[in-house]
């Protein structure tokens, strides 16, 4: 019974986390978002049961015209959420900042393998460390998303 109620309590910080994440995101821009800078994208997916829209904040990279969003979860054992939700539904979009305002842009989840995934795994603990930490204190293999774009971006 105390697991269950722990995990309602961490469910619904996360929940708010992720609002206040939005909100900011919104309010700013997508510029200069607490502890994500310019880096932070909003990836709406169908969840994987529910068929319902999820919009969940992710920091993300740019590579090669994809975005590439590692599914982290600050090394948890399990994937977060967002992860099944596109593995189940790959079709998804994005809301990101550019040099025009707020774009939402469709895209198609793939995750990365082989030598692709190693190089950019490499790219992404370079530029952000704390990946490497979190890869270090699960025995899950973290998993790295390329989010390719797959048609025209609508302005906000």
């Amino acid at each position: 019974m105390l697991e269950m109620i722990e995990s309602r309590k961490e469910v619904e910080l996360m929940a708010n986390w992720n609002q206040r994440m939005i909100d900011e995101f919104h309010a700013k821009g997508g510029l200069g978002i607490t502890n994500f800078g310019d880096r932070l994208l909003l990836l709406t997916s169908l969840g994987a049961r529910s068929g319902e829209r999820r919009t969940t904040p992710v920091m993300y990279h740019p590579d090669n015209g994809n975005m590439v969003i590692v599914a982290s979860k600050g090394g948890e054992p399990e994937h977060p959420g967002w992860y099944y939700n596109l593995m189940a539904n790959p079709e998804a979009e994005v809301e990101v900042a550019t040099p025009e305002g707020l774009r939402t842009i469709p895209v198609r989840a793939r995750e990365a393998e082989g030598a692709e995934r190693e190089r950019i795994w490499a790219d992404r603990v370079a530029i952000a460390p704390t990946f490497g930490e979190y890869q270090r204190k699960t025995s899950r293999r973290i998993p790295v998303i390329i989010l390719e774009p797959t048609g025209a971006s609508a302005s906000r």
